[in-house]
């Protein structure tokens, strides 16, 4: 039975749950998020303590609610929309986390000690850039499947399971990939060095 939008507001929060579900109406869970949206931004600024990222978890999780109101049985919605709010939250935390641990586990693994010669500074290309200038050269010369692999997980920063996803490959053979190829390109960069 579909209502109209003035009358969604005058339905409690399970009657618009079970509006959706019936109906599939999105403009029931429009109703919840006017309804709820302060609330989940303040759980976002609770644990991630900034405007934008709390901006944009707290449009996760209505987008999330979509599929997940489908799927639960829900009795208390403030509460379990609560729950809802810090769990997306804690998985923001740690993606960002995971990303940041890569980044500094690809500049530990291919900071390989090189002189930086005069002329590099003189045309202001940073260590840093020389150094990503050499791997992204250095990657070509990787076997098809590993550079692939090392793309995606090091400067897309995929996870295992999307470079899984993305690739076709089984997860182990994703993980032996990005360990070969990280040990093949570490040798060929001390190659260069050593050049």
């Amino acid at each position: 039975m579909t209502k109209s939008s003035s009358h969604k507001n005058n339905l409690s929060d399970l009657e618009l749950v079970n509006c959706f579900k019936e109906t599939g109406e999105k403009s029931c869970v429009g109703e919840l998020f006017i309804r709820y949206k302060h609330l989940v931004y303040g759980v976002c600024m609770k644990y991630l303590a900034d405007e934008d990222e709390s901006q944009d978890v707290q449009m996760q999780v209505f987008e999330k609610l979509l599929n997940d109101l489908h799927r639960h049985d829900i009795i208390q919605f403030k509460s379990w929309l609560y729950t809802v709010s810090k769990n997306e939250c804690l998985m923001f935390i740690r993606s960002r986390k995971n990303k940041r641990a890569k980044e500094v586990e690809m500049h530990k693994d291919l900071s390989v000690s090189m002189e930086s010669d005069l002329s590099m500074h003189q045309q202001g290309i940073t260590e840093t850039e020389y150094q990503l200038r050499a791997m992204e050269n250095k990657l070509e010369e990787l076997d098809e499947k590993q550079r692939r692999c090392l793309e995606l997980f090091y400067l897309e920063l995929k996870c295992y399971k999307e470079v899984e996803a993305l690739t076709g490959f089984s997860l182990n053979e994703v993980k032996s990939y990005i360990q070969n190829g990280k040990r093949n390109l570490k040798i060929l960069m001390m190659n260069r060095k050593n050049v």
